[in-house]
C-alpha cells in the first residue's frame, strides 16, 4: 500500500537531514517524494551515475559500495530504516561516487533532485534548514573517521558490530541479548577498513569469550554490553 502524506511526513521527520523541519516544511517535501521498491540484489545506482534522485528507505536495507581497479568491491555503508542515500542530487547533478544495491525487498521514498530544487527556490528557509542539517552530518562523519585512525581493528570491528546492533533495535527486531547481524565476514571488514584475515582473528576471539556465535553470512551477538567494551 502505498505511504500517506501523513506517513511520509512521519518518516522525514527521523531523517537526520529533514529532522530540523516544521510540521509544514516536511508536508512540502513529502508532496515531492515518489514511493519505489526494489528486489533483493537489485541496482538501485551505479557509480558514475547521473545523480537524479536521493532516496529514504522506508523498510529493507540496502548498501553502498565501490569497485577498486583491481576488480575487488568495497563496501562503504548499509542503509536501514530513515536512512538517505544518494542526498547530494537535492542540491547537483554530478554523478553518483558509488553503487547502490538493494541487499533484500527494499521500500524507498525517491525525491527527484529537479523537483527539490524547485521546491528550495521556491522556500529558501528550507534550504537553509538542509545545508546546516547536511554540515552537522558532515562534522559527524569527519569526528568518526578522526575517531578510527587512533583505533585499533579490533575496536574498529567492534565499534562496525556495536552500530549494526543498535540498528537492529531501532528497527524493533531485537532486544537485549542474542542480537542478529546479517553480514559476512567481508563485509565487516570492509566497513571497518581491515583485511577480512584481521577481522576474522578478531571475530574469533569474540566466539571463544562467548560475546559472538557465527554463522554463515550472519552471526548473533549475545552480550551486546560486552562487545561495546572492546570499543575504545
Amino acid at each position: 500500500m502505498p505511504p500517506t502524506s501523513e506517513d511520509t511526513a512521519e518518516l522525514l521527520s527521523r531523517v537526520p537531514v529533514f529532522a530540523e523541519l516544521a510540521e509544514e516544511d516536511l508536508r512540502q517535501v513529502a508532496q515531492v517524494a515518489v514511493p519505489r521498491a526494489f528486489e533483493p540484489q537489485q541496482v538501485i545506482f551505479r557509480e558514475g551515475d547521473d545523480s537524479d534522485t536521493c532516496y529514504i528507505v522506508r523498510s529493507g536495507h540496502a548498501r553502498a559500495m565501490r569497485q577498486h581497479p583491481d576488480g575487488r568491491t568495497i563496501t562503504l555503508a548499509n542503509f536501514g530504516p530513515a536512512d538517505i542515500f544518494g542526498e547530494l542530487a537535492m542540491f547537483d547533478d554530478e554523478r553518483r561516487s558509488a553503487t547502490v544495491q538493494a541487499l533484500d525487498e527494499l521500500a524507498t521514498l525517491g525525491i527527484p533532485g529537479s523537483a527539490m530544487r524547485n521546491l528550495l527556490r521556491r522556500h529558501p528557509e528550507i534550504a537553509v534548514k538542509l545545508v546546516i542539517a547536511l554540515g552537522r552530518r558532515l562534522r559527524a562523519a569527519n569526528e568518526r573517521l578522526s575517531r578510527q585512525s587512533f583505533q585499533t581493528v579490533q575496536s574498529r570491528v567492534a565499534a562496525v558490530l556495536d552500530q549494526l546492533v543498535d540498528q537492529a533495535r531501532l528497527e524493533g527486531e531485537a532486544g537485549r541479548r542474542d542480537v542478529l547481524v546479517t553480514a559476512t565476514q567481508a563485509e565487516l571488514a570492509q566497513l571497518a577498513g581491515s583485511s577480512r584475515e584481521s577481522a576474522s582473528r578478531f571475530l574469533a576471539v569474540l566466539e571463544r569469550a562467548g560475546v559472538i556465535t557465527q554463522g554463515r553470512g550472519r552471526l548473533t551477538v549475545h552480550d551486546p554490553a560486552a562487545l561495546r567494551g572492546y570499543v575504545y
